[in-house]
């Protein structure tokens, strides 16, 4: 069985290997990786060869891939040219773009809704792409604060928009699970660059429709 000393390093094998979007794990990181899951799960005191556990470190294996497979992918590969020319101007908002990620410091998942709006000038990006660049940071190890940031500029990089302003409200499982235990707490976060920053209205006008409960 594999050293939990070379976790670090088998994953970063794993999850850093490749920066194509649709890239199979390669065989030999999976089985260093299952091999640390059948450890972990000796370690806590349980058998990894009986029958309900003996498949388990493969499917965890597989499961920590796609939870993860955003270091797999790059922004131009995932927005790939859909980028229109436009003449409006007038803010575009995607709400309720749902979103799973994993804490960093607990590798348990935080579950959750984004809200992400821009200003056009000249380019609109395909609707889309704006949940699959949610996707693409949400997929990693990360906590809330970080992935806000890093959709907002993202999304500033792709549409050269005059602003950008990104929410995310989230429930986090290390929190609910363990520690304090308070299973209705949930964090809000926000990311607000140029306009939406600088102009009072342009955010409350983003604010307004983010709390408006509207349903289809």
């Amino acid at each position: 069985m594999g050293s939990p000393c070379n976790f670090r390093s088998i994953l970063a094998q794993i999850l850093l290997g490749s920066h194509h979007c649709n890239q199979e794990i390669s065989e030999q990181p999976m089985q260093k990786l299952e091999q640390l899951y059948a450890t972990l799960i000796e370690q806590i005191g349980e058998d990894p060869t009986r029958e309900g556990l003996v498949r388990t470190p493969h499917r965890a294996a597989k499961a920590l891939g796609f939870l993860t497979q955003g270091y797999q992918q790059n922004l131009d590969d995932i927005v790939n040219g859909a980028v229109f020319t436009s003449d409006t101007d007038e803010m575009v908002v995607v709400k309720n773009i749902e979103l799973y990620s994993m804490c960093e410091h607990h590798l348990l998942p935080f579950v959750g809704k984004c809200h992400v709006a821009y200003l056009p000038t000249g380019k609109v990006l395909g609707l889309s792409k704006v949940a699959r660049i949610v996707d693409l940071y949400a997929r990693r190890l990360q906590i809330q604060e970080q992935l806000t940031k890093e959709i907002a500029q993202a999304m500033q990089e792709v549409t050269g928009a005059s602003g950008v302003g990104v929410i995310i409200e989230a429930k986090h499982l290390c929190m609910m699970m363990r520690g304090v235990e308070k299973q209705n707490s949930v964090m809000s976060t926000s990311c607000m660059l140029g306009s939406f920053r600088d102009q009072q209205a342009t955010r409350h006008e983003f604010l307004s429709l983010v709390r408006s409960n509207t349903e289809l």
